[in-house]
């Protein structure tokens, strides 16, 4: 596989990241209900965006970093791919996400006159968890215990950051047996009752995504091409089906609750076997494609900033409100509205001013060390 961009995996980061905003709008941009949010969430529930991002994120990782590590032919030479991938991972996302702890534990202090972003403890706490990775054994922790902090969506940076320490290092263990380690891992949880722990150490999703990835380098997947998609819009249904059935099983109308989690997993994995042929199959190309990919490639700076623009809209209201002057209270379009007009000037400005210099310079210092680099497309994963 080469390193050219797939526009379908950008529209699925896209579809993921929009899902997650829209799951999180009831609680952190509205505190109060709003009768028709409450009656879409009865029956569609759109959090199984973060496993679609698991999917892809092990499916882009895995097709560059298997095909460079097992072409190394010398101890040393493989050290150097896997510093060179640990350094271009930490330079693609710690800048954004160790910026955006910063300024939500200032906004604490100077922007929360309403309380919205949280106390001042709990977020000192979350901002640990979030540098030092471990972000996901406290929000399981917290669950329903204790206030998180404004930063709880950090929990699943924090698997994605673990994982991509460790899954160089099991490339090297399992060696020939690595497909079949896999898909033990995938076995085992698609039928384990998920507690708190082991939801946010799913690594299902991730699993089948560098399975994924196995797979495309195989004369077999080729054959297995879904032609049909290319259909005009018969993929655009495929998808908008598959997504709406993913919303219904996230929702407690899905009866077998038990493999909610493993069969999200596997429905996200189709999705993005879809993805991988790169032949436009979800979204034809024309301007909701271009769209849908400028979200997809600022979604991860979208899944850091929309929990704080959220609370940020919410600080302003209550300001505006204080003061005696027109506020979004009462007004959930344009409260929505404010909310997305900043998410998108704050992505935007992250991906300019902080991902892309900082992706660069992870790049050039990966070359100054003489590191062979990896074929992982620029576009990395995202978390939310």
């Amino acid at each position: 596989m080469s390193g050219k961009r797939i526009m379908d995996i950008e529209v699925l980061r896209a579809v993921a990241v929009l899902g997650v905003l829209f799951h999180h709008l009831q609680g952190s941009l509205f505190t109060d209900t709003v009768p028709l949010l409450e009656k879409i969430h009865a029956w569609a529930q759109p959090w199984w965006g973060v496993d679609l991002f698991f999917v892809i994120s092990g499916f882009v990782i895995a097709r560059g970093l298997i095909p460079a590590l097992r072409a190394c032919e010398t101890r040393q030479a493989r050290w150097a791919q896997i510093r060179g991938f640990w350094l271009r991972r930490a330079f693609r996302l710690l800048p954004s996400a160790w910026l955006w702890l910063a300024l939500m534990l200032l906004a604490c202090v100077f922007l929360n006159r309403s309380g919205a972003f949280g106390t001042w403890h709990a977020n000192v706490q979350a901002t640990l968890a979030g540098v030092l990775q471990y972000a996901n054994f406290r929000f399981a922790d917290s669950f329903f215990h204790y206030e998180y902090g404004s930063s709880f969506v950090y929990w699943s940076l924090s698997l994605e950051e673990q994982f991509y320490l460790l899954f160089p290092l099991l490339i090297l263990v399992c060696r020939k047996h690595l497909a079949w380690a896999l898909l033990a891992l995938v076995a085992v949880q698609l039928f384990t009752v998920r507690t708190p722990l082991l939801m946010v150490i799913r690594t299902d999703a991730l699993a089948l995504g560098v399975l994924l990835a196995m797979w495309s380098a195989q004369p077999s997947w080729r054959r297995w091409q879904p032609t049909a998609l290319g259909k005009p819009w018969l993929g655009v249904s495929a998808l908008a089906a598959i997504a709406a059935l993913l919303s219904f099983m996230a929702t407690d109308r899905f009866t077998f609750a038990p493999y909610r989690i493993g069969s999200i997993a596997v429905l996200g994995a189709v999705l993005v076997w879809i993805a991988s042929y790169n032949r436009d199959y979800l979204l034809p190309a024309g301007r909701p494609q271009r769209l849908m990919a400028w979200i997809g490639s600022r979604s991860y700076g979208i899944y850091l900033i929309h929990i704080p623009a959220y609370q940020l809209v919410r600080e302003i209201s209550f300001r505006l409100q204080a003061a005696g002057l027109p506020d979004f209270g009462g007004h959930p379009v344009a409260t929505l509205l404010a909310a997305a007009g900043l998410i998108a000037l704050l992505s935007e400005l992250n991906y300019r001013l902080i991902e892309m210099p900082m992706r660069h310079r992870g790049a050039a210092l990966v070359r100054r060390l003489g590191t062979p680099p990896t074929a992982v497309p620029s576009p990395g994963a995202t978390s939310c």
